[in-house]
């Protein structure tokens, strides 16, 4: 199998969440079946926070791009990245390297059209950065998808900041569930998606009656298939 290397920290729990759905996604007999993971648990990536939305923090490609190439020159023959507002930076990331990048908006795209075909709205829990970035714009329109985005984005920015910080409150998991719902009743959307890795922790408490894809259920998905194939 092939080594994947992972440019993680942002944030480190979700980084390890990330491990454990490669984990749950690869059926494997004993420990030599599971998928090698190289990984950089780099926390000290610049904010794409502070660069994104304020406007007040220096750029993270940099950065990123220097921890693509150690991952390279470690060994690793992919790079694959858990945080969705990161992949702003991922031209810098492609072209620090030679080796692939698992583009984690490319798959989730895939799989969206795959499950609720061109034309669908998807109700995005996404941090507003990802929307400023315009990560998802070009990927959705070409695949046809229109992005439903919630008016309250400062509410998921600080249930995202709840994530990082290890303190997130019942308060945080009703209003994440509101917010979906929002997005799939009172706006319409086929289906929601999970396009923040912080939010990823929390989707699993999502109620059981909407219907929602993880982009880093996606990133897994392809790291395996890369792996084993």
């Amino acid at each position: 199998m092939r080594l994947v290397g992972v440019l993680g920290g942002m944030g480190p729990d979700a980084t390890v969440l990330l491990m454990e759905r490669v984990i749950a996604a690869r059926p494997a007999a004993d420990d030599a079946g599971h998928v090698p993971l190289l990984v950089f648990q780099y926390p000290q990536v610049p904010s794409r926070i502070a660069a994104l939305i304020e406007g007040t923090g220096p750029s993270p490609a940099p950065v990123l791009a220097d921890l693509a190439q150690r991952l390279e020159a470690a060994g690793a023959e992919a790079i694959a990245m858990p945080c969705n507002t990161a992949h702003a930076y991922a031209p810098d990331i492609r072209a620090a390297v030679t080796v692939p990048f698992l583009d984690m908006i490319a798959e989730t795209v895939g799989a969206l059209v795959a499950k609720h075909g061109a034309g669908a709205r998807i109700g995005m829990l996404a941090s507003p950065a990802a929307r400023k970035a315009q990560v998802f714009d070009a990927a959705f329109a070409e695949a046809g998808l229109t992005p439903v985005w919630s008016a309250e984005e400062d509410r998921l920015l600080a249930i995202i900041r709840a994530v990082k910080a290890g303190r997130v409150s019942e308060d945080d998991r009703e209003s994440l569930a509101r917010i979906g719902r929002d997005l799939s009743a009172g706006q319409g959307c086929a289906a929601l998606l999970v396009a923040c890795t912080e939010l990823s922790i929390l989707a699993p408490d999502l109620p059981g009656d909407l219907v929602w894809t993880d982009s880093l259920d996606c990133l897994a998905a392809r790291i395996v298939a890369f792996s084993v194939n």
